[in-house]
């Protein structure tokens, strides 16, 4: 079965400096989207969707969130006695983020591509938002004769994501200090490379999450129907951690038009053209608009938010005004506190 002779390889390394207010206490790939996922996992369901049963991750600094949100890999049918999910913490202090797939975080664990029996590898970033099927990618790279095969968007814009032999991938590693390669964008931009570099284009929505402004442009465009379909296809869902908590209860007197509204929140105000994580409790009065609020935030009384993103567990107190814009959305960092006061 071609799926089998897949190994999924994802950088989790990256930080954006744009995205600093939303990664002071967590990795990039481990980002809340959607009320309810991690960037992560688009990524993630899009290779065990493809049949990829064996997925290693390689993650850099505040990672704890990122291994307590995937864990054993149970959730993604990874937690298995042969092959499953594989954490690699790297030590290089290494933050280019066009260094994706590192081979000196791949050489520190070396043995691990070694050991792997599938003949392939797909390197790919953590944090491209996307539903995307592996399997024709591979039957097309097998039969292209091609050494490397780098991802492409059709609209010209390239993917950080590549599919290699696991053999010419450990040569690389081996190599990189004759060659200079420090990691396969190396490779590919290289005019004197011996290899045969070949270009698969994908048709479908795909968007890379590297600043502020289009994390919080692509949440909120999540509430056009059309996109909704792209991402989230029933024969692809995209996984991600369980959990139990109730329904949202919705107060006599509160309004929702056009949200995204998460399970276990209270709401007993009026919400708008938003993403509410879980367990947000929305006070009386209180108006959301244009937001993307971060689980167990509590917003008091009579606020008014306008294109604004909490982070999680933020309170804003009672009254408080918070707005922002569609091109500069204001950011509350996790687990801080807003009053009328403070931004009288």
């Amino acid at each position: 079965m071609l799926k089998r002779k897949l190994l999924g390889v994802i950088d989790a390394t990256t930080y954006h400096e744009d995205l600093e207010e939303l990664l002071t206490h967590r990795s990039l790939a481990a980002l809340p989207f959607a009320g309810r996922y991690r960037i992560i996992d688009f990524v993630l369901s899009n290779m065990v969707n493809s049949g990829i049963r064996s997925v290693a991750i390689f993650p850099k600094m505040m990672y704890r969130s990122l291994m307590d949100h995937l864990g054993s890999g149970k959730n993604w049918d990874l937690n298995r006695k042969r092959d499953g999910l594989f954490f690699f913490p790297t030590p290089v202090v290494d933050s280019d983020i066009n260094k994706i797939g590192s081979f000196e975080n791949f050489a520190a664990n070396l043995d691990f591509f070694y050991r792997s029996s599938q003949e392939y590898s797909l390197i790919t970033n953590c944090y491209t938002v996307f539903n995307m099927d592996f399997a024709p990618l591979l039957d097309w790279h097998m039969h292209s004769g091609c050494d490397i095969t780098e991802i492409f968007h059709e609209n010209g814009t390239p993917m950080k994501m590549y599919l290699v032999k696991t053999s010419l991938l450990v040569k690389l590693i081996e190599t990189r200090n004759e060659t200079g390669y420090t990691c396969m964008k190396d490779v590919v931009l290289d005019p004197e490379h011996f290899y045969s570099i070949c270009r698969y284009e994908y048709s479908g929505y795909a968007v890379m999450i590297n600043t502020i402004q289009n994390y919080y442009s692509t949440s909120l465009n999540l509430l056009n129907s059309d996109v909704w379909k792209q991402l989230f296809i029933k024969e692809q869902p995209i996984l991600t951690k369980v959990k139990d908590e109730p329904p949202t209860r919705y107060l006599k007197g509160s309004t929702v038009q056009n949200a995204m509204i998460a399970n276990g929140c209270l709401i007993n105000g009026k919400v708008e053209n938003s993403i509410i994580s879980r367990g947000v409790k929305i006070g009386k009065g209180a108006v959301i608009k244009n937001c993307i609020i971060m689980q167990k935030c509590v917003i008091e009384d009579d606020c008014y938010l306008d294109s604004v993103i909490l982070d999680k567990d933020v309170k804003v107190e009672a009254g408080t005004i918070l707005t922002g814009t569609a091109k500069d959305p204001f950011v509350v960092r996790k687990g801080t506190k807003q009053g009328a006061l403070m931004n009288s």
